[in-house]
């Protein structure tokens, strides 16, 4: 009895959590928001205390937009050419969350306070570009090349940065949070006032990064390699 009663209150919260929806373009997000009764937030999402996804999918097909959850494993929004992010980007448009950006080139591209939470950056070539204050949340960064980037009070909160390089990176005031940032090169990268809290750190190269005043709470690991970082 107990566990009907647990099932039945676990299903009713789930039914009364909101969902916001990604759409592929800001006006189909605007139109299916009027549409469907949901709140626009200005970019391209829609939240929508009531997920009715058939209603959703013939809205979406009336105006051949597609559509995805935020935070979704796999996107199916589709690949975001390097061309179009930054004409997009050029006319004010800040908002690509979800966008697949798989082994993109953005070298030197200034790119700041740009919102690039849960996409897709495996394998990119992010070399010198600027990502000051974007937000990275849970962004895919397995293998990216970001050295000499600038990613000064960076949101990368839950980001996989497994193995990515980050050689002399600007990453002052960057939040890293619960990151994954094992076998990163972080040679020479400047973490002053970084927090690190949470995150995996095993396997990193340290060599000569600035750990001034960062956050290494909870942080995973080896205190022989932190021997070749600068802390004061």
């Amino acid at each position: 009895m107990k566990n009907f009663i647990s099932i039945a209150l676990n299903s009713w919260f789930k039914e009364q959590k909101q969902s916001v929806l990604l759409f592929d373009s800001i006006t189909a997000a605007d139109e299916i928001a009027l549409m469907l009764n949901g709140q626009w937030d200005g970019c391209n999402g829609v939240i929508m205390t009531k997920c009715d996804e058939v209603a959703i999918n013939t809205a979406a097909q009336l105006l051949e937009a597609a559509w995805c959850y935020q935070g979704d494993s796999k996107a199916v929004l589709e690949r975001l050419t390097n061309d179009e992010l930054l004409r997009r980007y050029a006319m004010g448009e800040r908002n690509f969350i979800n966008a697949n950006l798989r082994c993109t080139v953005l070298a030197s591209m200034n790119l700041s306070k740009i919102n690039l939470s849960y996409t897709k950056l495996s394998s990119a070539n992010l070399n010198q570009v600027n990502l000051t204050q974007a937000d990275l949340t849970a962004a895919d960064l397995n293998e990216a090349n970001l050295s000499g980037a600038d990613l000064s009070k960076a949101f990368l909160v839950r980001a996989n940065l497994t193995k990515a390089n980050l050689q002399l990176a600007d990453l002052k005031g960057a939040n890293l949070s619960m990151a994954n940032l094992s076998g990163v090169n972080l040679t020479d990268a400047d973490l002053r006032g970084a927090n690190l809290a949470l995150a995996d750190l095993r396997g990193v190269n340290f060599h000569f990064c600035d750990l001034t005043g960062a956050n290494l709470t909870g942080a995973k690991f080896f205190e022989s390699e932190l021997a070749f970082a600068k802390q004061r």
